[in-house]
């Protein structure tokens, strides 16, 4: 009886431990649609999660790396309810691209609820297209604000030092794969394959049919073996029987 109740003041502890950790997973992300690759194009959703039980979220502002790795394209889609706004800064160094030098880009998009916004124990994303993302970096992190309707403002800011616990409001990353390969190169290693695949195909052919061949000869030849046998056993079977009716 004792060891059930210490059982269940465990349990207990535990559950409690594990509820008051739960909100800290609930904060302000970005993920891609798909591979987020190094000097390509992705659509980025920012997933915002409701906290409070008394108050909806009204706002979102997301700062971009601008200075570090300014980005040409920033368009976000429409999010029904909702008004974006886009707001751009001077670069403190050109970029050069395709189209001539540019000397602004985007550093940061704010969405601004028309009504109620993200009621509680609900959450809203909102896709963001970029691009090019830089080639050489591993992450992107922006920065967020995020407003509820009680004028409580929380700031998604901290960024994760390496070795360190978590922080308490993280801003969002987002981490970045490896380039894909150029199309030149996979083309030929693919046209290469499939040229072996085809040697290897044509002589895996001819040597199944040379087995299948061979297995046929040899089964013949089993089967004429098993018939002479079985002629033989049944003609001495019958001069047996013929020697015994004559006894």
């Amino acid at each position: 009886m004792k060891l059930s109740r210490v059982g269940v003041v465990g349990a207990t502890a535990a559950l409690a431990v594990l509820g008051l950790s739960v909100p800290a997973f609930a904060h302000v992300s970005v993920a891609s649609e798909g591979e987020a690759a190094k000097g390509g194009y992705a659509v980025l959703d920012f997933k915002v999660p409701n906290e409070r039980d008394k108050a909806s979220t009204t706002k979102l502002e997301v700062d971009f790396p601008y200075q570090q790795h300014p980005l040409t394209s920033v368009a976000p889609q429409p999010v029904p309810g909702w008004t974006i706004k886009i707001t751009r800064s001077r670069l403190a160094t050109p970029l050069k691209s395709e189209g001539g030098t540019v000397d602004e880009a985007v550093s940061r998009v704010t969405w601004t609820a028309d009504g109620d916004g993200i009621e509680p124990g609900y959450f809203q994303k909102f896709p963001v297209s970029v691009g090019k993302l830089p080639e050489d970096a591993d992450s992107l992190t922006f920065k967020a604000l995020q407003t509820y309707s009680n004028h409580e403002i929380v700031r998604w800011i901290e960024v994760q030092q390496k070795g360190r616990p978590e922080p308490d409001n993280p801003a969002p990353v987002l981490q970045l794969t490896a380039p894909p390969a150029e199309d030149g190169a996979g083309g030929a290693q693919a046209a290469g394959s499939r040229a072996q695949e085809g040697k290897t195909g044509t002589g895996a052919s001819t040597t199944a049919a040379a087995d299948d061949s061979g297995g046929s000869d040899t089964t013949a030849r089993v089967l004429g073996v098993v018939g002479i046998v079985v002629g033989v056993l049944g003609v001495a079977f019958g001069v047996l029987a013929g020697r015994r009716r004559t006894n």
